[in-house]
């Protein structure tokens, strides 16, 4: 099991309880809530996002896709999804893909789907392929308190 090291720090600083469930090493989303038997919709995916004045963390679950005009709107700004290169440097403590939806612990602003704020647990990325954070619907709500909370998703 390999943290990312800012990650962890957060993490820890948090005190929200938190337990890690392992799995096998997957390759999407939809796979990793497989491998490690958990309902998809609990799990939270990270989207970076890139924009003319950096980067920002969209956090969704997993079963859902961003919708990128309406956080433009939300935003006022044009959005692309970061590149692979991009997620590496600003993640570099994590495998690639792999990226913890608490953007706030890199100094990104994060935006976190209303539909995660309903769920009375949440699963999300450690920074590597193999182990996933558990936390309660309070505890994720608690990582998230500085975050944007908004409707952005759709089911996909």
């Amino acid at each position: 099991m390999s943290f990312g090291q800012k990650f962890k720090e957060y993490l820890l600083d948090s005190r929200v309880d938190f337990n890690l469930v392992e799995h096998r090493r997957t390759g999407s989303s939809s796979q990793t809530a497989q491998a490690a038997h958990i309902p998809g919709d609990r799990l939270a995916k990270a989207v970076v996002l890139q924009h003319d004045g950096g980067y920002i963390l969209a956090v969704v679950p997993s079963t859902h896709r961003v919708e990128l005009g309406t956080l433009e709107r939300t935003l006022g700004c044009k959005l692309n999804i970061a590149t692979e290169a991009d997620v590496e440097t600003i993640f570099r403590d994590c495998a690639v893909g792999a990226v913890p939806p608490t953007g706030l612990a890199y100094d990104l602003e994060t935006l976190v789907d209303e539909e995660l704020d309903k769920l009375p647990e949440v699963y999300f990325e450690s920074g590597d392929h193999r182990t996933l954070v558990h936390v309660t619907g309070d505890g994720f709500r608690e990582l998230m308190a500085e975050a944007q909370h908004t409707l952005f998703s759709h089911h996909a």
